[in-house]
């Protein structure tokens, strides 16, 4: 029974089309055409998260609106991003939230609607990075540092087009840019974690 199983299993294996048995995207720089890239706003995401009066961790989720990240495998460290952030399209566990978040007790979306990153330096290692930048919420700006991993490049089986991703993490204090309200009873501190797609066109 043991044999026939197996011998089953491998016919399935061996009949399963190539793309279910390996992704189109890997780590691989030599993917990476040099160029400058318009940001996939399906597929970029940043997810912050705080500690919600010591009973849970609380997220929310920001997309992308629009940006570019300008790349050459031959210079990483000259790699340029610019991403904005559409603040008043949050997503959040309930309407009433965010409501509130929205409301000039926190974002302020009726004059500040976008956030933005503009990177000003990056210093690779391998497949991660290191990359500080400047982080615009409400009309503020402050200096952040991003830990980054190339998470894979190459080529969207849909469109055909070369795709590249991101992923990176840190942290600011949201007092900082003015969000300051219920703090510390919710936890100043905001862990960020984003999810950076680009596609040529």
């Amino acid at each position: 029974m043991r044999l026939i199983l197996a011998a089953a299993l491998a016919a399935s294996l061996a009949s399963t089309p190539a793309i279910a048995q390996s992704l189109p995207g890997a780590p691989v720089a030599s993917r990476v055409t040099a160029g400058t890239y318009p940001v996939d706003a399906a597929h970029t995401q940043v997810t912050w998260q705080v500690n919600h009066m010591g009973f849970t961790m609380l997220e929310g989720q920001f997309g992308a609106s629009d940006g570019t990240l300008t790349i050459d495998p031959a210079r990483p460290a000259a790699t340029t991003v610019d991403v904005t952030f559409k603040i008043d399209d949050l997503s959040v566990t309930s309407a009433a939230f965010a409501k509130h978040l929205k409301s000039a007790d926190f974002f302020d979306v009726a004059n500040h609607p976008t956030a933005r990153f503009v990177s000003t330096s990056v210093k690779p290692s391998g497949n991660t990075a290191v990359i500080t930048g400047n982080l615009t919420i409400k009309g503020i700006t402050k200096p952040v540092t991003l830990n980054a991993t190339f998470i894979g490049a190459g080529a969207n089986p849909m469109s055909k087009k070369l795709n590249i991703g991101f992923r990176a993490t840190g942290s600011i204090k949201r007092s900082n840019f003015g969000l300051g309200m219920a703090v510390p009873v919710v936890s100043d501190e905001v862990d960020l974690t984003i999810n950076a797609a680009f596609a040529a066109q």
